[in-house]
């Protein structure tokens, strides 16, 4: 499974690894906030998304650990730095590779995220 591939590319920082598993136009889009760092703009293609995020982890000395978790019906990733959430990944996949990221680290959007919301019909 594509997220599969991706997780374990992220923690053992493959670059190999995550060239392997996006598509070669995937789309990077990320939310900080303006409280953390984010990519300003979407990143486009297989290698420029891999390098910034083998780069982004490689400058940081950090454990980075992931757990998979479901986001609006969709796979995404729950991301922890040194045991405390720090973003979500939702992923878009198509025909195996990961064509579409999108992740989020403001804090405010993240809130609810340790909970889960039950669907009641009214």
């Amino acid at each position: 499974m594509a997220l599969e591939s991706f997780r374990r590319a992220l923690k053992t920082r493959d670059l190999q690894g995550l060239l392997d598993v996006l598509a070669p136009q995937v789309v990077l889009v990320s939310d900080g906030g303006g409280v953390k760092q984010a990519a300003p703009q979407p990143i486009t293609g297989a290698d420029k998304v891999a390098r910034m995020i083998v780069s982004g982890l490689g400058k940081a000395q950090i454990a980075l650990t992931s757990e998979p978790i479901v986001i609006n019906g969709n796979p995404a990733l729950l991301l922890r730095v040194d045991g405390e959430i720090d973003g979500v990944i939702a992923v878009r996949v198509e025909d195996a590779r990961i064509t579409g990221l999108y992740y989020v680290r403001n804090p405010q959007k993240l809130t609810r995220i340790a909970s889960e919301t039950p669907l009641t019909l009214r």
